[in-house]
């Protein structure tokens, strides 16, 4: 029987630099990222992909304000189905050029994902993921009048924050799980997933919100007991003291090591931490191993050969 991996793709595969943004570059970046995937496939695994999808529910944001005098806006979690399916787009097409150039008879298959989060969920009470454009203070002010959270940002304009709550359930959960019995690739959970809530009614209901995607990631994982979990980032490696003379690249380290430097502070907000904390979420939900690396060498890090190694 093949083993299970999933593979979290951060940003970095999708859009390389401000200027190769257009839909033709992120699909060649799809594409250079597919290549190292279809490298495991050929090894003997199965695989479901996830993926960051922030600068693409950006442009969305962005379109929908130059045209709101013209057309009705587009909600936040309407701009996550959007991308789900713009994105699943391009990795299924990869994929199937790829793999027919390598003679490998399987199919990738998108699904739309929604995740559950609790509406009691602290993170609704304190805004703090900043999406969309910069504004200035007048037009700060006249989003507030339609209900947004508007804060300022570092001294380049104010922007829209949004909660960021903690997933509690993937809706398509035994969806994904059926595909991956019959074989498919399957490419889910994009950006986090569709964060929805249950109403009074026990109805699913879409909310304004961002779901960390790595942490949506590892609760697929877990849950559908993958064999390794792979958060594939910039780096080949995470350091300790990162960026310092005195920077340690981390080779195997157990689940208590990782806790113990996490305590210590060395991993940074927004950037290696919310990786960490969704490693120890599957390991300490009965996960065996997680590999953090870059999309050149996930390869040669399942094969042992590099990347830090969480078990």
């Amino acid at each position: 029987m093949r083993k299970l991996a999933v593979i979290a793709l951060g940003g970095n595969s999708l859009i390389k630099d401000k200027t190769k943004q257009s839909v033709h570059d992120q699909y060649l970046a799809a594409y250079e990222s597919c290549e190292h995937i279809v490298d495991i496939i050929e090894s003997g695994y199965n695989v479901v992909i996830t993926h960051g999808n922030g600068p693409q529910v950006g442009f969305i944001l962005l379109r929908s304000e130059l045209a709101r005098n013209k057309i009705h806006e587009v909600p936040l979690d309407s701009c996550g189905a959007d991308t789900q399916g713009a994105l699943g787009y391009n990795f299924q097409q990869a994929l199937w050029n790829i793999m027919k150039k390598r003679g490998i008879d399987k199919t990738a298959v998108t699904v739309v994902t929604q995740v559950i989060v609790d509406k009691n969920d602290p993170a609704f009470q304190n805004p703090t993921k900043p999406i969309g454009s910069f504004y200035s203070a007048e037009e700060a002010e006249e989003r507030k009048k339609t209900g947004w959270i508007m804060t300022e940002d570092a001294g380049r304009g104010y922007r829209r924050v949004v909660a960021s709550p903690l997933p509690k359930e993937i809706v398509e959960e035994k969806a994904i799980e059926s595909l991956i019995e019959k074989g498919f690739i399957v490419i889910c959970t994009g950006g986090g997933g569709i964060p929805v809530i249950k109403n009074d009614k026990g109805e699913l209901e879409g909310v304004p919100a961002v779901i960390d995607k790595d942490y949506a990631s590892a609760l697929l994982a877990g849950n559908i007991k993958s064999d390794v979990f792979i958060i594939s980032t910039a780096v080949e490696k995470v350091y300790l003291n990162f960026g310092k003379e005195n920077q340690q690249a981390l080779d195997n380290v157990t689940l208590e090591d990782i806790k113990k430097y996490l305590a210590e502070g060395h991993f940074k907000p927004g950037s290696m931490l919310p990786k960490i904390k969704a490693a120890i979420s599957f390991l300490e939900n009965g996960g065996k191993e997680v590999i953090i690396t870059d999309p050149p060498h996930i390869k040669d890090a399942i094969d042992g050969k590099t990347g830090t190694h969480i078990k």
